[in-house]
């Protein structure tokens, strides 16, 4: 039996609300899921439900209150609930990509060493290593429709849906075991979509799991090998 990418078993979340008498909000009471190589599960459900709190648990963002989170990382499994700042850099290096719905980088840097920056760092001072960095990052950034007079521009000025492409990009380019996706088209118009649909079959075809949030059903229903309801996972505690 094939050991999956990544493993939740019992992963509870709750947030403690400080300036309400240290006020509980329970979200998630028992989280069981398994993404194996080559999946692509879409987490469903109605807005609040914790989607995106899924992610970021996911991702180490959040801590969760009870439970494990396994990663297979290249050294062996990983519990990201009890994982160390530096290898958590580790992991989110070489393999956890996340695709948020926002574009953080450092302000002035162009978008083409923005989107080079994976594979820059791990070409080191070599500059033959570099230079396919950035040659990689003309190639996705033609892709995904960036025109190339912005290319040596900071992302900073560019359109919502360009920062978004942008922030694709650069969290793709590199491939990566496991990949998170919350919202990735949420402002791209229909020619862009179909192209980021694409990405994400290459990334399964590639043996890649992915876990991703999608609100537009069509895509979706494009991309999905499997479906997950996050209601089901929904705590019932007060």
């Amino acid at each position: 039996m094939t050991t999956p990418l990544l493993l939740l078993q019992g992963v509870a979340k709750r947030f403690t609300l400080h300036h309400q008498n240290q006020l509980e909000l329970p979200v998630f009471d028992a989280v069981d899921l398994s993404v194996s190589a080559g999946e692509c599960v879409v987490l469903d459900g109605a807005s609040g439900l914790g989607k995106s709190t899924l992610l970021k648990l996911i991702y180490a963002n959040y801590r969760a209150s009870a439970g494990r989170i396994t990663v297979q990382a290249p050294a062996g499994p990983v519990d990201l609930t009890e994982v160390a700042p530096r290898e958590l850099v580790r992991l989110r290096r070489d393999t956890i990509g996340y695709v948020s719905q926002f574009l953080h980088v450092i302000p002035r840097v162009p978008a083409l060493d923005v989107v080079a920056e994976p594979l820059a760092e791990d070409a080191g001072d070599d500059p033959a290593g570099i230079e396919a960095a950035r040659a990689e990052a003309r190639r996705w950034l033609a892709r995904l429709r960036i025109p190339e007079r912005l290319w040596h521009l900071p992302p900073a000025t560019f359109s919502g849906g360009e920062q978004q492409r942008i922030n694709i990009a650069r969290n793709m380019i590199k491939p990566k075991p496991l990949l998170l996706l919350d919202e990735p088209t949420a402002s791209l118009d229909a020619a862009n979509t179909a192209t980021v649909i694409a990405l994400i079959r290459e990334a399964t075809a590639r043996g890649a799991a992915i876990v991703g949030i999608f609100h537009d059903a069509e895509v979706g229903a494009a991309v999905a090998t499997r479906r997950v309801n996050v209601g089901d996972f929904r705590s019932t505690r007060p």
